[in-house]
């Protein structure tokens, strides 16, 4: 079975004080499994996170619209996508493909924030162009409109004006926070990457 491996790391962690960033980072990915066997912090700021192969790239932005909020964060993240061949009690001790794949590609994201590395080069070339393009815009999200953009797409079926009331900002804030984050934009290209998916 396919299963999807996020290796990644906080950029400029020490500049802001753990406790502030560190329990959102926790509640992002405890959503999509149990600590250890699912996801680790480990070393402080690095992480490892297995989740299903549809779910990947929208975990991936949704963990970085949670880091993003506390400036001057970001974070760099490898998604690999294979097979686990070994299950062990902590996801550090697993193996497979997918993370021999997530391994490779964050060694070689150097200026790059965000990759995917796949069986599938062909979707590998496509996909890591459309997110180079992304990320021109989604690593100068302000924390203000990286909540914005994190709540639109944890609520996806919520209008403009319900994203308002739950965050206390007027329609026309949540309707130019949303273009500013290219919220459209990124919607579609994580439907491309689900598509893609599941056709596999």
């Amino acid at each position: 079975m396919m299963i999807s491996i996020i290796t990644g790391d906080i950029i400029n962690s020490r500049k802001v004080e753990p406790q502030l960033w560190l329990s959102s980072l926790k509640t992002e990915l405890n959503k999509y499994g149990a600590q250890p066997s699912q996801w680790e912090i480990y070393r402080g700021d690095s992480f490892q996170l297995e989740v299903p192969v549809n779910k990947a790239l929208e975990a991936a932005i949704l963990i970085k619209a949670t880091i993003k909020q506390y400036k001057p964060l970001d974070v760099r993240m490898a998604i690999g996508i294979g097979n686990k061949t070994f299950q062990n009690n902590t996801i550090k001790e697993s193996n497979g493909s997918a993370f021999i794949n997530s391994g490779e590609c964050f060694e070689q994201l150097k200026k790059h924030t965000l990759a995917i590395k796949s069986p599938w080069s062909d979707f590998d070339v496509s996909m890591n162009t459309m997110i180079q393009l992304g990320n021109l815009t989604m690593d100068n999200w302000s924390p203000e409109y990286s909540k914005i953009m994190k709540t639109a797409l944890e609520y996806p079926d919520m209008t403009q004006q319900q994203l308002a009331s739950l965050l206390d900002k007027t329609q026309s804030t949540i309707s130019a926070g949303l273009k500013r984050v290219g919220h459209d934009e990124v919607k579609k290209m994580i439907t491309y990457y689900q598509n893609y998916i599941h056709t596999k």
